[in-house]
C-alpha cells in the first residue's frame, strides 16, 4: 500500500510521519511549495521522493492523502482529474474537517475511490501534530468501497474510528469548532478581563483543568458551577457592570450565561424566579 501526500503542511507531515511510524510506505509528497518540501523532508527522510508536481504523486501512489487547505481540494482534485488516463481502484481522501468526499468529485468519473478521513485533534505546529495524531478519535466518511481502507489507515493513525454520514460533516465541525477554536478564543477572552487587574492566565490553567477533567468524567451538563448553576441573580448584576466598558466581553458573557442558564434549568439548580431574574438581565441591551 503506497501513499502519496498531496499538501506539506502541518497536518501532511504530521500525517506522513505517523503513517511510517506504523509502517506504511510514504513514497511520495508534493507540495507547491519547495520550502514546505524541505520542512517535511526534515520529517520523513530522504527516502521519500519529494515534488512540486500532483501528478507524479499520484502516479507514484495506490492511495493519495489530499491534505490541503480546505478552498485549495476542489482545485487539486480538478487538477489531477484533467490528466488523461484512468484512475480505477485507486483511493483519494482528504482531510478536511468540514467537507466531504464530494470536494474530490471531479476525480470520481476516472474510476477513483473518495473520501475523507478527519483527526478530530488541532495542529499548531508540525511537532504538536505528531505528539498528540494517536490519541484523536479519526473520522472517515465516503464511497462505500473506499471505507475499508479508510478504516485501515484511521485505525493505524489514531485511537478509535468514527463513521459519520456525508451529510453530517459540517454539523461535526462546527461542534469541533466550539470546543476547540472557540475554546480558545473564550480563554483569550478571560485573558482579556484578568489583564485588566495585571494578571495573567497561569493562576487559571489549574481550574482549566479540574474543569475539563470533571467534563470528561461526568459531561458539560453535571460539571457546571457557579452564579448561574446556582441562580445568583445579584453576582450576575455585578459581573455585568463590572465589564459595562468591554462590549465584546458582556455580548461572550451574555450569550454563554444564557447557555448556562439553560443547563441551570434542565438541572434544577436553579428556582423559575432566579431564571427570570437572569435571563432578563442578560437579554437587557
Amino acid at each position: 500500500m503506497k501513499i502519496g501526500i498531496i499538501g506539506a503542511g502541518r497536518a501532511g507531515v504530521a500525517l506522513g510521519y505517523v503513517l511510517r511510524r506504523k509502517g506504511f510506505e510514504v513514497v511520495a509528497v508534493a507540495s507547491r511549495r519547495q520550502a514546505s518540501l524541505e520542512t517535511a523532508k526534515t520529517h520523513l527522510g530522504p527516502d521519500c521522493f519529494y515534488t512540486l508536481d500532483n501528478n507524479l504523486a499520484v502516479q507514484m501512489a495506490d492511495i493519495v492523502a489530499v491534505t490541503t487547505q480546505d478552498r485549495e481540494i476542489k482545485d487539486v482534485a480538478a487538477q489531477i482529474a484533467a490528466v488523461p488516463g484512468r484512475l480505477d481502484g485507486k483511493l483519494f481522501f482528504h482531510t478536511s474537517g468540514a467537507h466531504a468526499a464530494s470536494e474530490l468529485s471531479p476525480l470520481d468519473g476516472k474510476g477513483a475511490l473518495l473520501g475523507s478521513l478527519h483527526p478530530l485533534q488541532t495542529f499548531p505546529d508540525i511537532a504538536a501534530g505528531i505528539r498528540d495524531l494517536p490519541s484523536a478519535y479519526i473520522f472517515i466518511e465516503g464511497a462505500e468501497k473506499a471505507l475499508p481502507a479508510l478504516k485501515e489507515l484511521a485505525s493505524s493513525i489514531g485511537v478509535d474510528v468514527v463513521v459519520i454520514e456525508s451529510s453530517h460533516k459540517m454539523l461535526y465541525h462546527v461542534s469541533a469548532v466550539f470546543v476547540c477554536n472557540l475554546l480558545t478564543a473564550l480563554l483569550y477572552a478571560g485573558e482579556g478581563v484578568m489583564g485588566r487587574i495585571g494578571i495573567g492566565l497561569d493562576p487559571f490553567y489549574p481550574i482549566i483543568r479540574a474543569t475539563l477533567g470533571n467534563i470528561e468524567a461526568k459531561g458539560p451538563l453535571l460539571s457546571l458551577t457557579g452564579p448561574v448553576a446556582r441562580g445568583d441573580v445579584g453576582t450576575v448584576s455585578s459581573h455585568l457592570e463590572a465589564i459595562r466598558d468591554m462590549p465584546l466581553h458582556r455580548r461572550i458573557y451574555k450569550s454563554l450565561s444564557l447557555a448556562a442558564l439553560e443547563m441551570a434549568r434542565k438541572r434544577g439548580t436553579a428556582t423559575e424566579e432566579q431564571i427570570a431574574g437572569i435571563r432578563r438581565l442578560l437579554e437587557e441591551e
